[in-house]
């Protein structure tokens, strides 16, 4: 087994700040309102995992104690292929979080994005249900975001991104995205600094997904515009933010 990262408070530095920009996140889009028990989507990538350790310093610590459990979706080509279990279970043993694990069905000969993320996110939602956890933290980030708001942009003429909370009617289950303010550097040089910088995700189709040339495409465009995923992001919150208070 791989040497568990040991990640607490109190923190300096890169750390200090991505606390401080997910605090706010949960002020500012109310994330933990009557959310006592809360499932952390946990692949074992840097995101989730930074997540994980980031919501165990902050609850008691100016949020009320959080019961937190921690949800892996397993299987050949999940998000989370390359990672050891063992060591995922280790590290939520140490923090004292319980640890779901879900079994993915997905097969190469049919493995595309769209199914592989509603199986995904159907065992995350049932899993998290089956111990009362009705709110569901994702570790999508900044970056994530910005992604997402230029592919619905150009591919469906929507100006549309992740939502920072969003209640999910049909599952009975609200999802929230407590990282929504973080760029994904500052997330990987907290991983890396902690030891839990490790590439995760072994999907054939997800290295040529659309994703990843929309990346690209917003690497290219901060040859000119070097703010261009932060101020695209921050301009989806907003745009959003109005959307859902009109009535």
């Amino acid at each position: 087994m791989n040497q568990l990262p040991f990640v607490q408070p109190p923190w300096s530095g890169v750390g200090k700040k991505i606390e401080s920009a997910m605090r706010k996140a949960l002020f500012d889009f109310q994330m933990l309102d009557g959310a006592s028990k809360v499932a952390v989507a946990l692949s074992g990538g840097k995101d989730s995992l930074s997540l994980l350790f980031l919501m165990k310093a902050i609850s008691g610590r100016g949020f009320p104690e959080i019961d937190l459990h921690a949800i892996h979706v397993n299987g050949e080509f999940s998000c989370g292929a390359g990672v050891n279990i063992d060591y995922l279970r280790a590290i939520c043993d140490r923090l004292d979080i319980n640890f779901i694990v879900c079994e993915s069905k997905q097969k190469l000969d049919d493995l595309e994005c769209y199914s592989c993320s509603r199986e995904r996110r159907r065992l995350l939602f049932n899993a998290a249900k089956s111990v009362d956890a009705n709110t569901i933290a994702f570790g999508h980030h900044r970056d994530d975001n910005a992604q997402t708001i230029l592919m619905n942009l150009l591919h469906k003429a929507e100006f549309a991104g992740n939502l920072p909370k969003l209640h999910m009617q049909d599952y009975g289950v609200t999802i929230i995205r407590p990282l929504i303010y973080v760029a994904e550097e500052a997330l990987r040089t907290f991983a890396q600094q902690n030891d839990f910088l490790r590439i995760t995700c072994r999907c054939p189709v997800g290295q040529h997904s659309m994703r990843k040339k929309v990346d690209a495409l917003l690497t290219e465009i901060e040859a000119l515009f070097p703010n261009a995923r932060e101020n695209i992001a921050g301009a989806g919150l907003v745009y959003g933010s109005d959307k859902a208070r009109r009535p």
